[in-house]
C-alpha cells in the first residue's frame, strides 16, 4: 500500500493495463520526483524506493484496483490474497460493525484476512450511496461481494449495472450455494456447504459421525482461494483484450473440487464411503497420527514402500514379524505395533531420530510452536505485525516479491489517501463525503 504524499503512481502512464502493461512505463513520483519504470525494471530498485521511502505499492499485482464490500470468511481471505500480492483494495465498510455477522466472540477480535486494505464507510441502504459506490467501480479493475444472491442487485450495485458502467470490470462473487440453484437464497456456513459437496462425508473416524475441518475446506480451500485464482484468470482474459465478467464462485462447487482426487479413487474402485477406511483418511495405519509417550503427536505418511522402510528402521521395526505394508488384514496389527512403538519415547526425541530422513514423518505442532519451528523461521514463514504472529504472503514471487503486510484497517482508517490515490480531487473527496462517504485521513 502506497505511503500518502510519498509516493503515487501517475494515472496517465501505464494505467489502461497496470499488471501486464508491456510496452508502456510507468511513473513513479517519489517526493515530486518522477521516475519511469520501464520493463525490465529490477527489483532491487523497487526495494531501494521502498527503503528510501517507507512504502512502495509492491507486488505481482501492483497496480491493480480491487473494491471489496465487507463480509466475512471466504470473501475476505480470497481479497487477502490479493492484497498480499500488491493489489490496491478499498473495503466498503458499514458505518457501524453489524450486530449479527458472523460467531461472537468475547474480547479483542484479530483480523488477519483483513490486512493490506484502506477503508472507507458507506451506508449502502441510503439513497445517495449507489452513486457513490459506483464512482469507486468505476474506477476499480475488480469487485468483491460475498452477499446473498440478488442482494448486490437490489441495493442498484449488481454486475449488470457495474459492467455497464466499467465494461472491463471483473465482478467477483462469493456464495456457498452459487448464484443459482434451488437453494441459492439459503442461509449456510462452510460446514453446511461441504455436506452437500459430499467431502465432510469422508472426513472423520472409523464408525464415528463426520468432524468438521476447521473451515479450511469450504470457506478458505473451497470458498475464498478459488474465486482469488477466478478473478485472477477474468483478469488475464481482459488483459488479452476481453470483456469483463463475472466470476461466480461457490463453496460447495469448490469443496467438491478439492476432493477431486478422492472422486477419481472412487470411480477407480480404490476409495470406500466408509470413513476411516482408506489410505489417506487415517485407514491405513501409515498414514495416521501417534501418540508418544508424553501425550504429544507425529504424523506419518511414507506411502511409498522406501519411505516406508526407513521409518521401520527407525522405529525398530525392520526386523519385526509384521504384515507387508498393503496387506489391508494385517492393517490392524500393523497399527498396533506403530502405536506401541510411539508411545515408547517422547515427541522430542522422536523428532531427533527421524531427523534428516526421508521416512515421511512430522511432529503435530500447535499453531504457536508452528511458527517457532526451525524450518518456518529459517524461511521467514511467519512474521508479527503490530504484536500479532501471522503467516506471510504466500506464494512467494522472487522476482516481485509482496511487500511486509499492514493491518487490517479500523472502519474509514486510510480511506482519503486512497481516494487520492485512486484519482479524486479535493472537490470530489468532498463532494463524496457529503453524499454519506465516510473516511479518515
Amino acid at each position: 500500500m502506497s505511503a500518502p504524499n510519498l509516493i503515487e503512481c501517475n494515472p496517465d502512464h501505464g494505467r489502461d493495463d497496470p499488471v501486464f502493461g508491456g510496452h508502456h512505463p510507468m511513473r513513479v513520483v517519489v517526493g515530486g520526483a518522477g521516475i519511469d519504470l520501464l520493463d525490465g525494471t529490477t527489483i532491487g530498485v523497487l526495494l531501494a524506493l521502498q527503503k528510501n521511502h517507507g512504502a512502495l505499492a509492491m507486488g505481482v499485482l501492483s497496480g491493480i484496483r480491487v473494491v471489496e464490500f465487507e463480509a466475512i470468511g471466504p470473501a475476505p481471505f480470497g481479497t487477502m490474497l490479493l492484497a498480499d500480492m500488491g493489489a490496491d483494495v478499498v473495503r466498503i465498510d458499514r458505518p457501524q460493525k453489524a450486530s449479527d455477522l458472523g460467531p461472537k466472540l468475547e474480547g479483542k477480535r484479530v483480523d488477519i484476512t483483513g490486512r493490506n486494505r484502506r477503508s472507507v464507510t458507506l451506508d449502502l441502504k441510503h439513497p445517495d450511496s449507489v452513486a457513490v459506490a459506483l464512482e469507486l467501480i468505476e474506477r476499480a479493475d475488480v469487485v468483491i461481494e460475498g452477499f446473498r444472491p440478488g442482494t448486490m442487485e437490489r441495493l442498484g450495485l449488481g454486475p449488470e449495472v457495474a459492467l455497464q458502467r466499467n465494461p472491463r470490470l471483473v465482478y467477483g462473487r462469493m456464495t456457498g450455494w452459487g448464484q443459482t440453484g434451488p437453494m441459492a437464497d439459503r442461509a449456510g456456513h462452510d460446514l453446511n456447504y461441504i455436506a452437500l459437496s459430499g467431502v465432510l462425508s469422508s472426513i472423520g473416524p472409523a464408525g464415528g459421525r463426520p468432524v468438521p475441518p476447521l473451515n479450511l475446506v469450504g470457506d478458505y480451500g473451497g470458498g475464498g482461494m478459488l474465486l482469488a485464482m477466478g478473478v485472477l484468470a477474468a483478469l488475464v482474459n481482459v488483459q488479452r483484450g476481453g470483456a469483463g465478467q463475472v466470476v461466480d464462485a461457490a463453496m460447495t462447487e469448490g469443496a467438491a473440487q478439492l476432493g477431486s482426487v478422492i472422486w477419481g479413487l472412487l470411480a477407480g474402485g480404490h476409495w470406500k464411503e466408509q470413513r476411516g477406511s482408506n489410505l489417506l483418511d487415517g485407514g491405513a495405519p501409515w498414514y495416521d497420527t501417534y501418540e508418544t509417550g508424553d501425550g504429544q503427536y507425529m504424523a506419518i505418511g511414507p506411502i511409498e514402500s522406501r519411505f516406508y522402510g526407513q521409518m521401520l528402521d527407525i522405529l525398530g521395526l525392520s526386523n519385526a514379524d509384521l504384515p507387508s505394508q498393503h496387506d489391508r488384514t494385517g492393517w490392524p496389527r500393523l497399527r498396533e505395533a506403530f502405536t506401541a512403538a510411539f508411545l515408547g519415547r517422547t515427541r522430542k526425541q522422536w523428532e531427533e531420530a527421524f531427523e534428516g530422513s526421508d521416512a515421511c514423518v512430522a511432529p503435530v505442532l500447535g499453531l504457536a510452536e508452528a511458527a517457532r519451528h526451525p524450518h518456518g523461521v529459517a524461511r521467514g514463514s511467519f512474521i508479527e505485525v503490530d504484536g500479532v504472529v501471522q503467516p506471510v504472503p504466500a506464494p512467494r514471487f522472487l522476482g516481485t516479491p509482496s511487500a511486509q503486510p499492514q493491518p487490517a484497517p479500523e472502519r474509514g482508517e486510510h480511506g482519503g489517501a486512497a481516494l487520492r490515490d485512486w484519482g479524486f480531487d479535493t472537490a470530489a473527496i468532498e463532494r463524496l463525503r457529503e453524499l454519506g462517504l465516510g473516511f479518515g485521513a
